[in-house]
C-alpha cells in the first residue's frame, strides 16, 4: 500500500535526524488459511527514515528500504505467518500449523505523481521463503498501488494484488492427508504449486494537526487454483477479508 511521506509533508526534519510516520491499533484477520471467521490481530503501519535508510512496518510485517532513490525500494523483509490452533469443526481435526516466520526481499517502482505523491502508481514484487520449519516453502507476491489522494492533511490509496505459492506452502495449508481424512471426515487432498489468491484494498488516513491522526485499511483476497479447491476451503471461505484502523504520530 502506499502511505504518505511523512518527512515530505512535515518538510522539516534533515535526512539525519529520524523523521516519520508510526501507527498502531486493532485488526483482523482470517482465522487461518481458507477460514470463514476471523481473529484480532495487533496492526501497525510505520515509515521511519533515519540516514537515508527507511524501516517500514505493514501490518505483521517489517522491512527496510535501502535504496536510496525516492522512487526505487528494494530490501529484506521478515515476519510472521499465523497458525491454526483451537479451530472448530472438521478442520480443527486437522493437525495444528505453528506460526511460520518468512523473510526474504522486495522490489517496487513508483511511477509518476506530484511532490507529495498524488497520481502515483506502485508496483511491487516480494518473495518470502518459511525460515522457521513450519512449511519450508515459498510465496511470492505482485502488487499495485495508486494514490487517489496524497496531501499532508489527508491521503486514499488503493491496490491490488495476487499470490503464487510453491506446493510445501498448499499442501501444509490446504492438503489433507489419507490419515487426516479418516480423522477429520474432509476429503483427501493434494494440492500443487500455482497462483493463490487476487485480491484489493483501500487505505485511508487524515491528520487531525501537524502530529496525529487516523489510519485505517480494508481489503480482501478471493482463493483461486488449488488453494480455491481444498476441503479446507470449502469448509470455510475463498473470501479472506483483512481490515484494521490505527492512530497515527508524525514526527
Amino acid at each position: 500500500m502506499l502511505l504518505p511521506d511523512a518527512a515530505r509533508a512535515q518538510q522539516a526534519a534533515p535526512d539525519d535526524a529520524a523523521h516519520g510516520m508510526v501507527a498502531i491499533g486493532a485488526g483482523v484477520v482470517p482465522d487461518y488459511d481458507g477460514a470463514s471467521d476471523v481473529r484480532p490481530v495487533p496492526f501497525a503501519l510505520a515509515d521511519i527514515r533515519w540516514r537515508g535508510v527507511s524501516f517500514e512496518i505493514r501490518g505483521l510485517r517489517a522491512r527496510v528500504d535501502l535504496a536510496s532513490d525516492a522512487r526505487l525500494a528494494i530490501g529484506p523483509v521478515i515476519g510472521p505467518r499465523m497458525s491454526r490452533k483451537d479451530v472448530d469443526g472438521p478442520v480443527g481435526l486437522l493437525p495444528e500449523i505453528d506460526m511460520a516466520v518468512e523473510a526474504g526481499g522486495y522490489v517496487g517502482y513508483r511511477f509518476g505523481g506530484d511532490e507529495f505523491g498524488q497520481g502515483s502508481v506502485q508496483m511491487e514484487v516480494s518473495l518470502l521463503h518459511d525460515i522457521s520449519g513450519t512449511y519450508d516453502g515459498l510465496v511470492a507476491t505482485a502488487n499495485a498501488s495508486y494514490a487517489a489522494i496524497r496531501r499532508p492533511d489527508m491521503m486514499l490509496s488503493l491496490d491490488v494484488q495476487t499470490s503464487w505459492a510453491n506446493r510445501d506452502y498448499t499442501r501444509t495449508y490446504f492438503g489433507v492427508t489419507s490419515a487426516d481424512a479418516a480423522v477429520s471426515g474432509l476429503a483427501a487432498y493434494r494440492p500443487g504449486s500455482g497462483f493463490r489468491d487476487v485480491g484489493a484494498g483501500l487505505t485511508a488516513g487524515y491528520w487531525f494537526d501537524r502530529h496525529f491522526g487516523v489510519i485505517g485499511r480494508a481489503g480482501a483476497t478471493y482463493l483461486v487454483g488449488d488453494a480455491a479447491d481444498s476441503p479446507i476451503t470449502d469448509d470455510g471461505s475463498r473470501w479472506q477479508p483483512t481490515a484494521g484502523l490505527a492512530l497515527s504520530y508524525r514526527f
